[in-house]
């Protein structure tokens, strides 16, 4: 039977979805299973990884259950995951902790340490990372200062990609270029570790995953792999990319002017860069591109559809109530309200920060704030304003990445967000740009199954595959007034974080809070 199918699959923070695509990027089906974190305490986040490969595995069976396909048609799998999540494994291969999530912010002692070590400006110069909690050298240093024994056991660090791939079959645990910097320290040039830098923290490169090109071949789909996934035995294995990579080349940011914006469980800003510049300022992570001799300009958020899905769950109790009376979807419901709020919601300012302030900042102490409340505001407006403030965070990261060199043209969105047309609005106008949504939201889906398709040989390069794949939906345009008042709005955002930041509140909140 000719293998005419790709298949692809993305392990977020709160779901794994995986889809089954045609070779023209149409999906013929999907399926989606959640899971869970937990905070043992504040600022810190863990999850199971074994979970996580379980309910991601159903995805996969179910999908190629709904597709109509045959597995044996199916010419590949590639995989998008979260990044910057660690997990430790003993010399059998077992999971020795739960997973510390990659919006953790506990090594903030260790991030101090590294400063010492290695300055914060030839840190960044080394490795295109700002120093940050964010990263797993960070985590790294805690564990092996905070859980000795854990440390000891440790046999490999990988992350989810590594680990997952190593379920399904691969021959060992390899770690995409994009998912490798985000260990900390990374070569993205040389694309292998730096070896000074491993020297300095004292970490042994025999518990590291084999860093490799995205698309290159990781093995094939193993017995038991089979099994759990549904995909038959000896189908081709490709080598993924962390996820916020797989979806910008899902969204055919695979020339200079094109920028992604991704609202998923965290937020991110991509641009294509040419070669591996480093952001003057400091503030913009420089990292691969799944196609190698490429690079990306990276601003993340640590908290942005997730921010959306809080106010759902905890302060949108009536339409909660009335989707599940009537089957109706209450993220619809909420916009449906907002979108009678005016622009600007009233003055209130929302600051995204429930799990810090991210690029380009990189601020754990901060914490979320709605600013400017009176008796003129109600849940809608809170709703919008919310809105707004997730978009105006995006902004902060595309006034650093412009100030870095990078041109925009066109924007691309991706993630949940875009289902609402008030949102994709709000967007165009917070930029002052032209933003389009694509045929396929899934972007980080749709980059996985490219680089099967590549690694199947089916495509000769990420970026004909990326054309052959990825399709714009629609355009959406600002409209000027709202434009300016929005860099109003941006002025008044910007100095609410200041003013919090430099008094020294926010670091009082954290500290009372780490208590």
């Amino acid at each position: 039977m000719a293998r005419s199918y790709l298949a692809g699959i993305d392990i977020g923070t709160s779901g794994a979805k995986a889809i089954v695509f045609d070779l023209e990027g149409n999906p013929l089906a999907s399926a989606y299973n959640e899971y869970g974190s937990t905070y043992p305490r504040p600022a810190w986040v863990e999850q199971d990884a074994t979970l996580i490969v379980e309910k991601t595995m159903l995805s996969m069976r179910e999908a190629i259950g709904r597709s109509g396909v045959e597995a044996s048609g199916i010419a590949a799998v590639s995989l998008s995951a979260q990044r910057c999540c660690a997990i430790f494994l003993d010399d059998k291969e077992n999971l020795i902790r739960p997973m510390i999530s990659w919006q953790d912010n506990r090594p903030v002692d260790e991030v101090a340490e590294i400063v010492r070590l290695v300055p914060e400006a030839e840190y960044y110069r080394r490795t295109g990372f700002p120093n940050s909690t964010t990263w797993l050298l960070g985590k790294l240093l805690w564990v092996r200062k905070h859980e000795p024994e854990t440390w000891k056991r440790t046999a490999r660090v990988v992350q989810m990609h590594d680990f997952f791939l190593r379920a399904l079959g691969a021959e060992d645990y390899f770690v995409d270029h994009n998912d490798a910097g985000f260990f900390g320290f990374f070569d993205s040039t040389a694309c292998e570790w730096d070896r000074d830098l491993l020297r300095t923290f004292d970490i042994p490169e025999r518990i590291l995953p084999l860093p490799r090109a995205s698309a290159s071949p990781a093995g094939l789909v193993s017995a038991k792999g089979s099994e759990r996934s549904g995909l038959v035995r000896g189908t081709k294995i490709a080598i993924g990319a962390g996820d916020q990579c797989a979806g910008s080349l899902g969204a055919g940011v695979v020339t200079k002017g094109t920028l992604s914006i991704s609202m998923g469980t965290a937020g991110a800003v991509t641009a294509l860069l040419e070669k591996p510049y480093r952001d003057p300022n400091g503030r913009i992570m420089v990292t691969n591109h799944s196609e190698r001799g490429r690079w990306l300009l990276e601003g993340y958020q640590a908290a942005a559809a997730s921010v959306f899905r809080w106010f759902k769950e905890e302060l949108s109790g009536p339409e909660t109530a009335r989707a599940a009376a009537d089957g109706s979807n209450a993220y619809d419901l909420i916009c449906e309200r907002a979108k009678g709020v005016p622009a600007g919601a009233k003055g209130l300012v929302f600051l995204p920060y429930l799990a810090g302030a991210a690029t380009p900042r990189y601020d754990s102490d901060a914490r979320g704030v709605l600013a400017g409340l009176t008796f003129a505001h109600d849940r809608a407006c809170i709703a919008r304003a919310i809105m707004e403030g997730i978009t105006m965070d995006m902004r902060d990261m595309m006034v650093a990445i412009r100030a870095a060199g990078a041109s925009v043209d066109t924007v691309r969105l991706l993630g949940g967000p875009t289902k609402s047309e008030l949102w994709n609005q709000i967007q165009a106008d917070v930029y002052g740009a032209t933003v389009q949504t694509l045929k396929i939201g899934d972007a980080t889906v749709l980059g996985a199954a490219i680089m099967g398709g590549v690694g199947a040989g089916i495509f000769p390069s990420l970026a004909e595959g990326a054309q052959a794949m990825a399709r714009v939906d629609r355009t959406y345009e600002p409209d000027p007034v709202n434009a300016r008042l929005y860099d109003e709005l941006y002025e008044a955002w910007t100095a609410a974080y200041v003013g919090l930041s430099g008094s020294g509140a926010f670091t009082r909140i954290s500290a009372l809070q780490r208590r």
